[in-house]
């Protein structure tokens, strides 16, 4: 039984985290740590100090954090000024404001794509703008390099770009800040430091120079609601099937007799457990029908997804498993690792029950969920089949309507 208590820099955990925005983009991957960098790099052009510098990084890395489609991630690469775009600006901002320790990154999020003769002039401070509107620059400058980081031919193509900037001085962009993009992007390096290696050095660079922040138990499970909220945006399919999961995993494990420290960190767990899934195309998602083979595989690969964002976040050694495990069943014929679910830490398993009973009670644009009694027959059918233990089914069975109310965020509410 697990019991040492969880604890991990939140600058560690949100730059961990950045990785499940960056699979949205599926095979460009790495926009916001670049847009991060290139805002970096301006700065300390300007001379602004290395807390300056990294709170624009910090900006770049999370300035997309309202996108979970990969249809509008296309549209922001494709088009320079895509006329959808407020939407997810919007959005991000909603998502940052109402959390402390990121909410100044909020008004800068809600206006980058904000033209800057555009901005409004009430409501965004001087320097929120010109934070807006420089991460404005430096994501259309990595929209117009991103096809060429992988061939490694982006040096060929940087007098094109810097002039497709300049040519919007005043308009789209404040001309301070074209001109320092301007002196800053005369080097090779500027560029060649947005290459994947190149990317993941900096990254840590930034780690190793910041002052840690030990975030509290109420930071850590914001922070992975702020993300389980992406992912279930992701598809009307899933809307709040990641809180509906982790309410009822904590549900689960409080009737299990385990301690508080697990019951805080499964809950956690449930909230990330389907991160992985911002990398599953949107057609297959929301594909009301049965999926073909290729498409089963797509899907299958989300929970090893989300095994890679968090497996590197210290202090998250025991909840990076029972996230990556809940497709695991018994006799090993789960996935993806195929392991013995009987053998699995019991913070695993009863998150998996958990996920299976939460998607058959949720209301489906397909289908009306399930009533209780409907669910636990579903549930008793995997048992006969070998799939689920029964004593799983057992536990949630004693659980009666508080179960259902779990596992369905809307009926939480309304309950009180």
């Amino acid at each position: 039984m697990s019991t040492a208590p969880l604890k991990a820099d939140l600058r560690h955990v949100t730059y961990a985290l950045s990785d499940a925005l960056d699979l949205v983009g599926l095979n460009d991957v790495g926009h916001g740590k670049r847009v991060g960098i290139v805002a970096y790099a301006c700065a300390r052009q300007k001379g602004m100090s290395e807390a300056e510098a990294t709170f624009l990084f910090d900006l770049g890395l999370l300035h997309d954090i309202g996108v979970s489609s990969t249809e509008v991630h296309r549209s922001l690469l494709a088009e320079f000024d895509w006329v959808g775009s407020p939407l997810h600006c919007e959005i991000g901002y909603q998502l940052l404001q109402a959390f402390p320790p990121l909410a100044a990154l909020a008004v800068p999020v809600k206006y980058h794509h904000t033209r800057w003769d555009q901005v409004p002039t009430s409501g965004v401070g001087p320097m929120q703008a010109w934070q807006a509107n420089l991460i404005f620059l430096a994501d259309r400058v990595d929209a117009l390099a991103a096809p060429f980081h992988g061939a490694g031919t982006v040096l060929l193509h940087t007098g094109e770009i810097r002039a497709l900037i300049q040519q919007r001085s005043g308009t789209f962009f404040a001309p301070e800040l074209v001109e320092l993009f301007l002196e800053a992007s005369r080097s090779e390096a500027f560029w060649l430091r947005l290459e994947p290696r190149s990317v993941q050095t900096f990254i840590q660079d930034i780690l190793d120079q910041g002052a840690s922040y030990e975030a509290s138990m109420g930071d850590l499970r914001q922070l992975a609601e702020i993300f389980s909220r992406i992912v279930d945006a992701k598809s009307p399919f899933t809307a709040e099937h990641s809180l509906g999961v982790a309410g009822l995993a904590r549900l689960l494990a409080e009737r299990s007799g385990l301690s508080a420290d697990s019951c805080a960190k499964i809950e956690i767990a449930g909230l990330l457990h389907d991160v992985g899934k911002l990398r599953v195309p949107d057609g297959i998602l929301d594909k009301p029908g049965a999926l073909d083979q290729q498409e089963r595989q797509i899907i299958n690969t989300h929970s090893f997804e989300t095994y890679q964002i968090l497996r590197h976040i210290k202090g998250f050694e025991e909840i990076t498993p029972w996230a990556a495990y809940h497709h695991e069943e018994p006799g090993g014929s789960g996935y993806p690792f195929r392991l013995d679910g009987r053998t699995l830490p019991i913070e695993a398993r009863l998150l998996r029950v958990a996920d299976i009973f939460q998607a058959m009670v949720q209301d489906r644009p397909y289908r009306k969920g399930l009533d209780r009694e409907q669910a636990l027959g579903f549930l008793e059918h995997l048992v006969a089949a070998g799939r689920l233990e029964p004593e799983l089914v057992s536990l949630v069975a004693a659980c009666g309507e508080e179960a259902m109310i779990a596992a369905q965020p809307g009926l939480r509410t309304s309950a009180g």
